[in-house]
């Protein structure tokens, strides 16, 4: 049996996963090939949806996909790759629990992702939390509505000061997204809260480039950034995060305040998983791909160039260095999910048409444009020219990703969420005892107050 195997089960990987079980469905079936899957999740996350999960728009069950409901012609095997060791076909897999497991290959498709890239910044690995998964988005979420008990019940005005104050770092879509959600959130809920006054949040955005949101242009980003600047945000343009020690925060402009919730979002870094591997890595941390997404070395930036190809290995996404042939002035794809998304229906076509002896396609897309949400009924959109801002940009960027989440059954539970969001009040409730777990009941047996536990989760 031939065994094709999927390292990742991200944009690329379910999506390469799901087309490609389609078209080997009849092999699958009679037991001549196997489609493996190997993810530390038993989940695909949509992080498109990752801003309204943080902010109660959608439920966080809505935002990701169950792999062995979605794929049910592949095997998933749920840990972490450890290894690559392709020259001898096999890769080491780390369960949850037991020894590592050695799985044998034919075919390998490398698509772990990306992860967020911290920097050595003092402070930033014990106060900044990223958002890179549900699990960040649950977390920021029941943070950032905690910081307004917290704030409501102190008589310490420090404390109530730097629970109102929240940082982003990162002015791409996931940092002006997810501000433009919570803050747009905290606006509403501060409403319920008398001994609070709205003047009282602030909110800070940080960039060390000089505009946000280059994805949409730049009219469209500078729209965006005055839209916010309206609403209250502080955006540090040129700017970066010296320091953040204990929640300190002190900017490289010569800006110092305290913060509760600072949220990382300055830029992406390939799955260290690359590292122990012995395929070809770029300057950059990247796997090298051609334009047919192989694995390959000799291949030049922006051409349509094969190079020495690495037989049996595959590689598209945040983790790859594929060359972008379009209009669009890059040299290498872009770390989006607009690529990863059409990325994989060319590598899943490529291991088909590999498989079946047919001639292979490059991977070649003309530039749509770019659409973002930042808050309800708020976004900027640049999409084949036509630029839209406000409510039409919003009702876009809803449009485009409702039609690109995977699954009739999800389409319809993330609309529910939509409608019944338009008809109601944002949610306001935070479960921090959700971030405590089994504490709450080690704490009772062992004959101590109970409280306590969620009260350090938090």
């Amino acid at each position: 049996m031939k065994r094709i195997v999927v390292i990742g089960a991200g944009h690329v990987g379910f999506y390469v996963a799901e087309r490609l079980s389609k078209l080997l469905k009849g092999d699958i079936k009679r037991g001549q090939v196997e489609l493996m899957v190997i993810d530390p999740n038993q989940h695909m996350t949509y992080q498109p949806f990752l801003p309204e999960a943080a902010a109660g728009s959608i439920s966080p069950r809505h935002g990701v996909v169950p792999l062995r409901q979605a794929l049910k012609l592949c095997t998933i095997l749920t840990g972490a790759v450890t290894e690559i060791k392709h020259a001898e076909r096999k890769l080491l897999v780390q369960p949850f629990v037991g020894p590592a497991r050695e799985i044998e290959y034919d075919e390998v498709i490398v698509a772990p992702g990306s992860v967020s890239r911290p920097l050595p910044i003092p402070g930033l690995a014990d106060t900044a939390i990223g958002i890179k998964s549900m699990g960040e988005a649950i977390w920021l979420r029941n943070h950032v509505l905690q910081r307004f008990d917290i704030a409501a019940t102190t008589e310490d005005p420090d404390v109530r000061r730097k629970a109102l104050t929240f940082l982003t770092v990162g002015g791409g879509f996931a940092g002006a997204e997810t501000l433009g959600e919570l803050e747009d959130l905290t606006a509403n809920i501060v409403k319920n809260y008398p001994m609070l006054d709205a003047d009282e949040i602030k909110w800070y955005l940080v960039e060390y480039a000089n505009k946000i949101l280059p994805e949409v242009g730049p009219e469209m980003g500078a729209y965006a950034a005055r839209q916010l600047t309206k609403r209250g945000v502080d955006i540090r343009l040129g700017t970066t995060l010296k320091s953040c020690e204990g929640g300190h925060v002190v900017l490289t402009d010569g800006e110092e305040f305290d913060s509760d919730t600072i949220i990382w979002t300055a830029g992406v870094m390939p799955n260290p998983v690359l590292k122990q591997s012995d395929l070809p890595i770029g300057p950059r941390g990247h796997l090298e791909c051609n334009t047919r997404l192989q694995v390959a070395t000799g291949v030049e930036a922006g051409k349509n160039t094969i190079g020495e190809v690495v037989e049996g290995a595959w590689g598209a996404g945040d983790s790859t260095q594929v060359p972008d042939t379009s209009d669009f002035p890059m040299d290498w794809c872009t770390p989006s999910a607009q690529h990863a998304v059409r990325q994989a229906r060319i590598l899943a076509d490529n291991v088909y048409f590999k498989h079946v002896g047919r001639e292979l396609k490059p991977y070649e897309h003309k530039y749509i444009g770019s659409v973002a949400g930042l808050g309800l009924y708020k976004g900027v959109a640049n999409t084949y020219g036509f630029k839209a801002k406000g409510l039409l940009a919003w009702l876009m960027h809803r449009g485009y990703h409702l039609s690109r989440v995977p699954g009739t059954g999800r389409k319809g539970r993330v609309l529910a969420d939509w409608i019944v969001g338009f008809f109601t009040k944002r949610e306001m409730v935070q479960l921090g005892e959700i971030q405590a777990g089994r504490e709450p009941f080690e704490a009772i047996a062992a004959g101590t107050d109970p409280a306590r536990a969620v009260k350090s989760a938090g």
